[in-house]
């Protein structure tokens, strides 16, 4: 039987996520902005919570733990370097790591740079990776605790996952970040066919997460740093040629300003 996954919006653009195995019967929250929403979730489709996996330690990813852990008895994982920082672990993960929901595996990969010690949760037998606040739709994480050099190696790590990952990221920024991306790359026929969709989807109330590895590394700026295009057209301003961390630093600190 197949990996469900349960998506919901809570708090004021976060998503929830709820992942769920059906042969063992165990259900993992992704992050824990809302607890009741969580604990709510979880009660209308049947689901008996067994694990936390967190991605940071920020409190609209992990400041539902401890109410969830009273509620369900559950069991917290969450990364090794954000740890002191995050309430109620039971256990913690680093780079290499994997954690289990039943018969399938999840594999840690270390996406460090919006806090240093972010992860992800990439489950290769779904096609599928939880990847918080280090990537979004057309987009990453504000860079508040890692370096250019961290962050770009943490994406690197991304970009390499199977072209068919289905990435299910954090908020629902995508129309931010696509108007930065059109700004960032204006010659990019794949991203305004992209970002028209958005337009589209976010009129209709429609969600844009999750996204496809392949279309990211295709339309989105910052997987893009190593591209010599894009290298080229953001060397007045901070990126160089050849450079993938100085392109990614520039579009970063652009992206940051950017109105």
């Amino acid at each position: 039987m197949s990996l469900q996954v349960h998506q919901f919006p809570c708090l004021s653009d976060n998503y929830g996520y709820l992942l769920h195995d059906p042969a063992s019967g165990e259900t993992v929250c992704i992050d824990t902005p809302d607890a009741d929403a969580y604990l709510r979730e979880a009660e209308g489709k049947g689901w008996r919570i067994t694990q936390i996996w967190n991605t940071h330690w920020h409190p609209d990813h992990a400041g539902g733990n401890e109410a969830i852990k009273a509620a369900t008895g559950c069991t917290v994982t969450a990364p090794a370097v954000d740890a002191p920082r995050i309430a109620a672990i039971d256990r913690t993960v680093m780079q290499g790591g994997t954690v289990t929901l039943g018969a399938f595996s999840a594999q840690v990969i270390d996406v460090g740079g919006h806090t240093l010690g972010h992860v992800a949760y990439h489950l290769p037998q779904a096609h599928l990776a939880f990847v918080g606040d280090a990537l979004f739709a057309l987009g990453c994480g504000r860079m508040f605790e890692g370096t250019p050099e961290q962050f770009w190696a943490s994406l690197v790590r991304l970009k390499a996952l199977p072209g068919d990952t289905a990435l299910y990221c954090a908020h629902e920024y995508t129309a931010s970040n696509a108007r930065f991306a059109l700004h960032a790359d204006p010659d990019n026929a794949a991203l305004a066919a992209y970002a028209a969709e958005i337009d589209d989807k976010r009129a209709r109330g429609a969600w844009t997460v999750p996204t496809i590895l392949d279309r990211e590394l295709a339309t989105n700026p910052f997987l893009r740093a190593d591209d010599p295009a894009m290298q080229q057209r953001w060397a007045g301003s901070g990126g160089r040629p050849g450079d993938a961390v100085a392109t990614f630093a520039a579009l970063r600190a652009a992206k940051d300003t950017f109105r």
